[in-house]
């Protein structure tokens, strides 16, 4: 277990006459019962006598006191990168600390005049002078493993044992040392369901314009954690009751107040719906599902009229794919999730009249890749407004009754069967393959020779 190759860490440190301690989130995660994501050790030896007592380290962050030292039985060489020293991220990739151990000296940090690094790190001797540069309470925590007695010089346990998110020291002194311990405050308070300190959370709002500061890939990474650690909807109203929503995510604040047809949703207006479905998110949830749940709506805002006979949304979906694919650039997402979010704005709506399809229409539609995030979306849809799951219901029960050759069929012909045929290649061998795909998949070409009179029928070849 990596638990016990932290704890080797530190007894190794120890009979090197070094200070050592387990420290951060994984003290906290064990407090309180949960199984940490991964280990960090704190330490008096300075990164040289850390790498010399582990010659098979990673030095990603020397200048700062911060070396990975891996797990034996896993293999990260290949994958430690100097930029990226996390656990696995909510993208799925899985970093060096996955699988590592990441040992840092301590260390007293001295000015932070880009928001983010400190200007200068003194490394010390002593493990309170190290904790007073750390974010939050709850996360200054030390632990001895060999005795578990636990070292807390900022009232980490109390605040454990009340539930509260305070920073260490001086609130506004530490979200201006990194602008992105705002959001871990908002995504530590939802995650946990604790309240933030009133000096913390007042620090927040008056510095919630400087977040624009910070990455959009960090901004990103921690939005994401927020939607998928299992409490997006806490989540979301912190960031709105903050101020961080209307600078990082201004196209969710303007869900607010905007109201919608109440025959098809009773539940209120476009934010309190987009919540509700936050809710029903599961846990863990895919990151592009839980990005296509908060932006399926976003371009109702933007087309909200009221008609005669009700409030209507003409043409939201193609709107919200437009403003999603602005947002997905922003925050930089990888083309590949961009795509999955955009293709599950796009079809969500395609949902209302999956009854009514043809044959070969449905089946092309229950194809299309990750359908499952895409049936997830319209039950949560549906749960989270009228509650009627007719559709989903029926979308599942005809894809559980449909076998899968009926569903994929092997083709018919090829573009080589129409060239044999005496078809010159051009683009319209996609429209005939396509035409003779809808009629297998209706049930009414089953052959080579039916498809080929099919084709010779409907696009004869006047070559």
């Amino acid at each position: 277990m990596l638990k016990d190759f932290a704890i080797s860490i530190v007894r190794t440190l120890r009979e090197r006459g070094h200070k050592a301690y387990l420290v951060g989130g994984c003290v906290r995660d064990l407090l309180l019962g949960r199984e940490p994501a991964d280990y960090d050790v704190a330490t008096d030896a300075v990164p040289d006598e850390v790498m010399r007592i582990f010659p098979e380290t990673y030095a990603v962050g020397a200048q700062f006191g911060v070396v990975l030292v891996p797990w034996p039985e896993s293999d990260v060489a290949s994958s430690v990168s100097t930029e990226n020293s996390g656990c696995r991220d909510v993208t799925g990739y899985v970093s060096p600390k996955a699988n590592v151990v990441e040992v840092a000296t301590f260390r007293s940090d001295i000015g932070y005049s880009d928001g983010r690094h400190p200007d200068e790190v003194r490394f010390s001797k002593d493990p309170r002078e190290d904790v007073e540069r750390r974010d939050f309470t709850i996360n200054g925590l030390l632990l001895d493993p060999v005795t578990n007695e636990v070292l807390d010089f900022v009232g980490g346990r109390k605040d454990l044992e009340a539930g509260l998110i305070r920073t260490i020291g001086d609130a506004m002194r530490r979200f201006a040392e990194d602008k992105l311990r705002m959001l871990r405050a908002v995504r530590f308070a939802a995650r946990f369901d604790y309240v933030t300190e009133t000096a913390t959370l007042q620090a927040i709002q008056k510095l919630a314009s400087q977040i624009n500061q910070v990455s959009q890939e960090r901004v990103l990474n921690e939005l994401s954690k927020m939607l998928t650690e299992g409490h997006a909807r806490q989540a979301f109203l912190l960031l709105d009751e903050t101020g961080l929503l209307h600078e990082v995510l201004p196209e969710i604040e303007a869900m607010k107040g905007v109201e919608q047809p109440p025959q098809f949703h009773p539940e209120g207006d476009v934010f309190v719906h987009t919540l509700l479905l936050l809710d029903k998110l599961p846990h863990p949830c895919p990151l592009t599902l839980a990005w296509g749940a908060l932006l399926h709506d976003v371009g109702k805002p933007a087309t909200f009229r009221v008609a005669p006979d009700r409030i209507r949304f003409d043409g939201h979906v193609d709107v919200g794919v437009k403003i999603a694919e602005e947002i997905c650039r922003r925050l930089r997402f990888s083309n590949d999730d961009t795509d999955q979010i955009l293709v599950l704005i796009d079809n969500h709506m395609r949902f209302a009249h999956v009854q009514q399809m043809n044959e070969s229409t449905f089946k092309r539609f229950v194809r299309m890749p990750r359908f499952d995030e895409h049936l997830q979306l319209h039950r949560m849809d549906c749960q989270s407004s009228h509650g009627d799951l007719s559709s989903y219901n029926f979308t599942r029960e005809k894809i559980a009754s449909t076998p899968p050759a009926a569903m994929r069929p092997s083709p018919l012909i090829s573009g080589d069967d129409l060239i044999d045929a005496g078809y010159p290649p051009s683009p319209l061998f996609k429209k005939i393959l396509s035409a003779v795909e809808d009629g297998q998949l209706e049930g009414r070409l089953r052959s080579r020779e039916e498809a080929m009179a099919f084709v010779g029928s409907e696009f004869p070849n006047v070559g």
